[in-house]
């Protein structure tokens, strides 16, 4: 009897560790599984990157690296500027609500010279502004209404900085890549020429460099377009406000001549 309970014992402490072996190669086995699918992906992922990366640059190439080059020079030089209007014009933005109760308050309690002080404190154009109305107050508001106008103007200038080279780098890619388009029919028609034969293959190759400097071109010059419709916004914005805040500090100013 004691000998059957150890068959038994054995027998099932036997199935028990296969089962269990089983279960840990079947778990090994699907971890393998997903870890080399999660390898063949990454793979394939970074193989198409590549491919993109490659394939543009293969472009690049073939368009032509005289006329290629000097569209990617004008994208490179476009963007340069773009951004640091960009930032220029986000730290110009000044919170005007706050500046002119700023200036109100400090009006009312220390005069003139303490209004002065909180917009030297103060960055962005429209506290030079309020500094350039309140330095004049002395010789009576005209004057200073007319400090403000005539310095409103400075600023604008300074917004407006460097814009017009984003507007002409918009303009000159697009020719690039259409000049790009003519040399390379006129390559075509020479080889058509030289040959004497109307073969597809001596045309191929002076389309192709035809259609790759346009597409090119006409890229560079979407990508810009955005940059620059966004920086005449930021400056509409500003200029709005400047204007804005200059009536306000009028107001204050006559109130508190009174």
């Amino acid at each position: 009897m004691k000998r059957l309970f150890s068959i038994l014992a054995i027998t099932g402490m036997m199935v028990f560790g296969t089962a269990n072996a089983t279960t840990n190669a079947t778990v090994t086995t699907a971890a393998t599984t997903v870890v080399t699918t999660q390898e063949s992906e990454t793979t394939a992922t970074a193989e198409k990157e590549l491919g993109f990366h490659q394939g543009l640059k293969k472009r690049f190439i073939e368009g032509g690296p005289g006329f290629m080059g000097i569209v990617l020079l004008c994208l490179i030089l476009g963007l340069a500027i773009a951004i640091e209007r960009i930032i220029f014009l986000n730290l110009s933005t000044t919170n005007t609500k706050k500046l002119t109760q700023n200036v109100e308050d400090a009006l009312a309690s220390g005069g003139v010279e303490a209004a002065k002080e909180v917009c030297r404190n103060t960055k962005g154009p429209i506290a030079s502004i309020f500094y350039q109305g309140l330095d004049r107050t002395d010789e009576g508001i005209e004057a200073a209404e007319k400090a403000v106008v005539a310095y409103g103007g400075v600023q604008m200038g300074q917004l407006e900085k460097n814009v017009s080279w984003i507007s002409l780098f918009i303009a000159l890619a697009p020719m690039l890549g259409f000049m790009g388009t003519v040399i390379g029919m006129i390559q075509a028609f020479d080889k058509i020429e030289a040959a004497g034969d109307m073969n597809p293959s001596l045309v191929a190759g002076g389309i192709k460099v035809a259609l790759l400097t346009t597409v090119f071109g006409l890229v560079v010059a979407i990508i810009l377009q955005i940059f620059y419709n966004y920086i005449i916004a930021k400056i509409d914005s500003i200029v709005n406000d400047m204007e804005d805040s200059s009536i306000t500090l009028m107001d204050l100013l006559i109130r508190h001549k009174k």
